[in-house]
């Protein structure tokens, strides 16, 4: 999904001859089969695709714009491609806290793909604004507006990827941990009402703490007997956005080239960028490593410090979960090459729960990578066993939650 597209533009990786059960456009694509590396805003993508309808863009921007990337495409492989093929599927997603600090700028991001047909917005208080403002975005997804209690299952019906961004935001001086009583009761209902009405969509966990949130939202889908550890992800993707960005600051590279697998968890020293598997490969410094490694530790703390008790990291969260939502959108569509990290029930260490790089198909989690494990150097090794016991105390202590819960519900 690129920052500047709209539904009659994109940027994406949707493999030829990917079928969906849902009505498609017509579109073209123009594709090379060493495949054009170009930037999509959200991620490198390897192919271009344009419609023919009329872009918000205008005409003649569109028309600049793929007559750019086809020039470029033809310095890279002369035998350039011009085939038709039906556009991508269209799913529906809904957002759960879509008047939030979160919630608004991820719903205008979402709002510009077009692989989304519906955009479902919920909220407990202010969101038929929110909805009314993103229904004048000339997408062609349609956007339907979802308020209190009486309306979440409603919110949910037919929903193929549901995002929960809800909760209540850190403030100067707080922890993830701090947010917990709150935000954990606030994912329990909402989890409770995925079960109920979307039970096989992919959920994306933003509430934090989501070493904790992610775990309660397991325990609540055991309990109602829908859990699919394929499709629950603890979006981390912000981790990974923020390492990318200061290692290519850094060492003063492409951005569009850089990325950098983070793996651990979502909160402190449970955040592992591992700098030894950076690409392209760079060299660091020990001081460059020991500073990169707490910068992105702690960079959700040096936005709440800087905001200074106006909110924190809204508009990079929204942008890091839009990026995860368009690459599940593009799994469930058939793209067979969509990777991220993310936080899932894992069997890659003696942990129950582990953000790792993970291959995504329309089955949810197809694969863990687990060779980002193998080779770390002397300074990750020791991080990694370093995290391993709060990791272990916050995931405890969401399942812990949850089953206290279930046991005062059914006295």
């Amino acid at each position: 999904m690129a920052a500047t597209a709209a539904a009659t533009f994109s940027v994406a990786s949707v493999p030829c001859g990917s079928q969906g059960s849902k009505s498609k456009p017509f579109g073209m694509r123009f594709n090379s089969p060493n495949y054009l590396k170009s930037f999509s805003g959200l991620k490198a993508a390897a192919s271009v695709r344009c419609e023919s309808e009329t872009s918000f863009l205008g005409q003649e921007s569109s028309a600049a714009l793929r007559a750019s990337f086809a020039v470029r495409a033809e310095k890279q492989n002369q035998r350039l491609e011009n085939r038709f093929q039906p556009q991508a599927s269209a799913f529906k997603v809904a957002i759960l806290g879509a008047a939030g600090g979160i919630g608004q700028p991820l719903a205008l991001l979402v709002k510009m793909s077009p692989l989304v047909s519906a955009l479902h917005l919920y909220d407990i208080a202010n969101v038929k604004g929110v909805a009314a403002d993103l229904s004048h975005c000339n997408t062609p997804s349609q956007v339907l507006d979802f308020t209190g209690q009486s309306e979440l299952g409603n919110s949910l019906k037919g929903v193929d990827v549901v995002v929960i961004p809800a909760g209540v935001p850190r403030k100067p001086g707080m922890t993830r941990d701090d947010l917990f009583n709150i935000n954990a009761n606030i994912v329990k209902t909402l989890i409770e009402a995925v079960a109920d009405n979307c039970p096989d969509a992919f959920i994306h966990i933003i509430s934090n703490p989501v070493n904790s949130t992610v775990p309660i939202a397991a325990e609540i889908l055991k309990q109602k007997g829908v859990y699919n550890p394929k499709k629950l992800f603890g979006v981390t993707t912000l981790d990974v956005v923020r390492a990318n960005t200061f290692v290519a600051q850094k060492k003063n590279l492409k951005l569009i080239d850089v990325d950098v697998p983070v793996v651990g968890g979502h909160a402190g020293i449970t955040i592992l960028p591992l700098l030894s598997k950076t690409r392209p490969s760079v060299s660091f410094t020990d001081q460059e490593i020991d500073e990169l490694t707490v910068r992105i530790q702690n960079a959700g703390t040096e936005v709440v410090e800087a905001k200074a008790g106006a909110g924190s990291a809204t508009l990079s969260m929204a942008y890091a979960a839009a990026r995860f939502v368009e690459s599940s959108l593009r799994a469930l569509d058939g793209d067979a090459d969509v990777y991220e990290c993310s936080f899932i029930q894992s069997e890659l260490t003696d942990l129950p729960f582990f953000a790792s790089r993970v291959k995504i198909g329309k089955e949810g989690v197809e694969a863990v990578i687990s060779s980002d494990l193998q080779g770390l150097t002397e300074y990750e090794t020791k991080a990694l066993e370093a995290l391993k016991p709060e990791l272990k105390a916050s995931i405890e202590k969401g399942v812990t939650f949850a089953q206290k819960k279930e046991a005062t519900a059914s006295v």
